[in-house]
Parts: C-alpha cells; sequence; structure tokens
C-alpha cells in the first residue's frame, strides 16, 4: 500500500501552520497519522483476505509493533473469523534495518560488494549466515 498522498497531505498541513506561525501539535499529528495508516493497512487487508478466502493473517516489519495497528487487527480479524498471528515485538523491525545490519556484517567480514549490475531477486537467498 502506498501513503505518500497521506504523508504530502500532512506535511503541507504542517508547513501551512508552520507558515502561519501557529503550533503544530506534533504528538496529536503523529498519532492522527498512525491511527490512519492502521485503518487503511487493516481494511484493505482484511478485505483482501476475504475475496481470496484466507483464513489466517500474519503481521510483520516494522509498523506491526504499532500497537494501534496490533489492537485494530485483533479486533477486525476477530470481527471477519480469521485468525491473526503478529510476532513478538522484538521481532517486529523495520526492514531497512535488517538490511543495514546484513550489510554491516558483509563490509566487516571483508567479502567484495556485488557488481552495480546485480539483478533484482526478491527471494534470492541468503545462503551464507553471517555474524
Amino acid at each position: 500500500f502506498s501513503f505518500s498522498g497521506l504523508k504530502t497531505a500532512v506535511a503541507r498541513w504542517v508547513e501551512a501552520r508552520a507558515d502561519a506561525g501557529l503550533p503544530i501539535p506534533i504528538e496529536d499529528v503523529c498519532a492522527s497519522f498512525a491511527d490512519a495508516v492502521a485503518d487503511v493497512l487493516t481494511a484493505k487487508t482484511i478485505a483482501a483476505c476475504r475475496a481470496h478466502d484466507v483464513d489466517t493473517l500474519v503481521l510483520g516489519g516494522g509498523f506491526s509493533a504499532n500497537s494501534q495497528l496490533r489492537e485494530m487487527a485483533a479486533a477486525r480479524c476477530a470481527d471477519a473469523g480469521i485468525t491473526l498471528r503478529l510476532p513478538p515485538l522484538r521481532f517486529c523491525t523495520d526492514n531497512g534495518a535488517m538490511v543495514a545490519a546484513l550489510g554491516s556484517a558483509v563490509v566487516r567480514r571483508g567479502l567484495p560488494p556485488s557488481s552495480l549490475d546485480l539483478p533484482v531477486d526478491s527471494s534470492m537467498p541468503l545462503t551464507t549466515v553471517l555474524v
């Protein structure tokens, strides 16, 4: 799902308030943004589960640690008869952080960088465990 329109709307609203010299209620803006994202994510995901006869939903990634998202997903899954699986919070990290950690391990090992023409392959396995 893309939230670029929502991000742009929030940024413009904040900029307009700043330009007008008005206070920006950061906590309220952040909470409202997170609530809007959780609402859209859960509504669209439940609709997709129903459309494809999926009876179990697994949340993952950094935003899956968000308590609003977890609560909303739990309520909506329960209403829809969908089993929700939530990983422990310690496993809900941002994908970018995981890629950076892997990159750091590669650099520490002194491995050569990939060539710039390396093709994109989202299912490429990691065949060597780097610690």
